[in-house]
């Protein structure tokens, strides 16, 4: 039985870091402990409450570095842990001495819980613990005014909250896309050796049987000839593979039009592609140009053949449909409108009037028709 894998934590190297402070935080408190100690009403107690911040301290420092205590409801309990903690100074001390003193036992510990809330949830809750700490010491205090010159706790829990919260979420960010990226380059490489099985495999069959099919003649001609069109169809769904129609959070039309590549249908690219940033202008307009495709089976004859440009022209998109047909008589546009028929009007036109794009025709009896449909690039 196989056990299921974790995803890594991105912000590991941040826990790490925050439990170095953590001991050092500790070093601190004791030497602020021993220090004042003999001032304290209650010098046993301050001593046992202590203990409990070691304790409490080590029990932090191991289930963050394990990765068990790496969830809200752990560092929910941290920081009910330093409040009550803070609070605790009105048992140890006299409130003259809480006045005049940092409260017990020693902000820069308190720092710990902030630090923590922000790696784990975020530059807002990191704040807002750093506020919730000097509120605790302030309420030890008594004192609402602060002295930024002589007490800076609420700049200082407020930097920390910032900075270790967004430096967390930088961390995650930037993991997601390196996944997202390696993903891409697995599938791509998938993607390429599959394109090898298939050219060394169908492909070849299929170019064989068309080539011998031809020379036998006869009946299998035809046979030979469908083998051919396979053939070629193949070979575009394999090469239409190669660039996928989203590139990073752009979308590429010249990927989304090649997909109509077919034996009566000439599709032209540029060599980079043509990127939309937004998707949903990219498959309207290949709609539109799609519709001109069908309109071109449909109506332009049985041997007409169509062909589509795309333009990057810097601040528009243009893509033209041509075909060599029997074009479009004067005056049919407005009799199917007449006739309830509004397909041309609803399905291109306007289409592209919605985009706010425009959609030109040129057309005439056996002239063939063009389409060029044009959108902003914004």
């Amino acid at each position: 039985m196989t056990t299921p894998k974790t995803t890594p934590d991105p912000a590991t190297p941040l826990w790490r870091a925050a439990q170095v402070f953590r001991l050092l935080s500790c070093i601190y408190a004791l030497g602020f402990q021993i220090a004042v100690n003999p001032a304290l009403e209650r010098p046993l107690l301050g001593w046992v409450l202590f203990g409990v911040l070691i304790a409490w301290s080590a029990a932090c420092a191991v289930a963050y570095l394990a990765g068990f205590g790496r969830r809200p409801s752990f560092v929910l309990a941290e920081i009910v842990v330093v409040l009550a903690l803070i609070l605790s100074t009105e048992l140890v001390a006299s409130p003259q001495w809480a006045l005049d003193n940092q409260s017990w036992p020693t902000t820069l510990w308190a720092t710990n819980a902030t630090i923590s809330a922000a790696i784990l949830l975020g530059p807002i809750a990191g704040m807002l613990t750093g506020v919730a700490v000097v509120i605790a010491s302030t309420a030890v205090k008594g004192v609402v005014t602060y002295d930024l010159g002589r007490n800076a706790t609420i700049v200082i829990e407020l930097a920390v909250g910032l900075a270790v919260g967004m430096a967390a979420q930088t961390a995650r960010r930037a993991h997601a896309e390196l996944a997202a990226a390696a993903r891409l380059a697995a599938a791509q490489q998938e993607r390429e050796r599959l394109s090898r099985e298939v050219h060394d495999g169908a492909l070849q069959v299929l170019a064989l049987v068309s080539r011998r099919g031809r020379e036998i003649g006869g009946a299998t001609a035809e046979l030979a000839e469908l083998a051919g069109e396979q053939e070629r169809a193949l070979r575009r769904l394999v090469s239409s593979g190669e660039t996928g129609p989203r590139v990073g959070q752009m979308t590429d039309v010249g990927a989304l039009l090649r997909s109509r590549a077919s034996d009566r249908v000439s599709v032209s690219l540029p060599a980079e592609p043509v990127l939309l940033r937004d998707a949903h202008t990219a498959t309207e307009l290949c709609a539109a140009a799609t519709n001109a495709l069908d309109n071109v089976a449909a109506h332009a004859g049985p041997d007409a053949h169509a062909f589509v440009l795309l333009e990057d022209l810097g601040d528009s998109v243009t893509v033209t449909v041509r075909d060599d047909g029997v074009g479009i008589p004067d005056g049919r546009l407005a009799e199917a409108v007449q006739e309830g028929r509004v397909g041309v009007a609803k399905s291109i036109v306007g289409r592209m009037n919605w985009l706010g794009g425009t959609a030109k025709l040129h057309t005439g009896p056996e002239s063939g028709t063009e389409w060029e449909l044009t959108v902003p690039r914004r």
